[in-house]
């Protein structure tokens, strides 16, 4: 998939940002999605992918490639001018140990119960489960600094 993948289960930008922010690293991989930081593209999501977009390692940093996209005029971008918008399941493989359970509230709202370390039990909810998981992972990612 390239510009306009699926974008269900995509956590919000302003999560992604403030994931960004508080310091979570990106490491492309086939099947990651992200959106660019400029405002030309601003809410298009693409997926890395072998054929379409291709990260790229190089001594002066990381460049996504777009292959074979003859409709656009974009042939890489660094990886910095990348949004990285992870998903459901790497947002809960990033929570490792301190995932405890995700439930739906009796409201449609999804719960996402962890132990984030030095401190008690909390519940993150969301709309959607991604987001939900995101919340928590801000929260993991905050205590660790």
């Amino acid at each position: 998939m390239g510009a306009g993948a699926d974008n269900a289960n995509v956590i919000s930008i302003s999560l992604a940002q403030s994931l960004d922010r508080a310091g979570l690293r990106w490491r492309p991989r086939a099947g990651d999605r992200f959106t660019l930081r400029t405002a030309e593209v601003r809410g298009e999501v693409f997926t890395v992918a072998d054929m379409v977009v291709e990260a790229r390692e190089y001594p002066t940093g990381t460049l996504l490639a777009f292959n074979g996209t003859t409709e656009w005029a974009l042939d890489s971008v660094q990886l910095d001018q990348a949004l990285w918008l992870p998903r459901e399941d790497q947002l809960r493989e990033l929570l490792g140990a301190a995932f405890l359970s995700l439930a739906r509230a009796v409201t449609g709202e999804y719960q996402v119960l962890a132990q984030i370390p030095g401190g008690p039990e909390r519940l993150f909810v969301a709309d959607d489960a991604s987001d939900a998981y995101a919340a928590a992972v801000l929260a993991l990612v905050r205590a660790a600094l």
